[in-house]
């Protein structure tokens, strides 16, 4: 059976293989380390039995006013334990925490435009490409921005597109 819970110290320790996927991005320990301390609701990790990670998400809740939002800054789930929903519960439980908790706008990612996988499931869960951002990734791979609105964002607004792509220099950050 599947738990999840909490991402705690330990588990930086283990989780490198899940790292591996060609199509999850690493960051360096102090990284992982922020989150954790800042917005440990939004990091969780999913466990099989025999303590074994399966995935985990990392994400945080940043913006001001109708720019207040929760952000996926990674979701993975190791490839013996894809096909089951686990990345979809995941996602689900940032939403929640982004909507009910934290009482956001929308919710959003950013996903290679070249991982079509990716981007099929997020559409399947609801979201939208809210825009392109030329060369995101190493300034090489664009990637699109994708966006969920919840339930504070009654119009939607925070989900209509843009019509032109953007630089990663006119995104904005908090």
């Amino acid at each position: 059976m599947t738990t999840i819970r909490r991402f705690c110290c330990n588990d930086l320790l283990r989780f490198a293989s899940v790292n591996l996927d060609h199509l999850t991005e690493t960051f360096n320990m102090s990284f992982y380390m922020t989150y954790l301390a800042r917005w440990p609701d939004y990091f969780r990790v999913a466990v099989a039995p025999g303590n074994h990670i399966m995935g985990y998400i990392m994400g945080k809740v940043e913006g001001q006013g109708e720019s207040w939002h929760g952000h996926v800054t990674a979701v993975t789930v190791a490839s013996q334990y894809r096909r089951q929903q686990l990345a979809k519960k995941l996602m689900h439980l940032l939403e929640n925490i982004s909507d009910k908790m934290d009482k956001a706008y929308f919710v959003d990612l950013f996903v290679r435009a070249s991982n079509m996988p990716a981007i099929k499931m997020y559409e399947k869960l609801g979201y939208v490409i809210y825009r392109r951002v030329l060369h995101y990734y190493s300034g090489e791979e664009d990637g699109l921005d994708m966006r969920k609105a919840l339930s504070r964002d009654v119009d939607k607004k925070s989900i209509i597109p843009l019509k032109r792509p953007i630089t990663p220099d006119e995104l904005e950050y908090d």
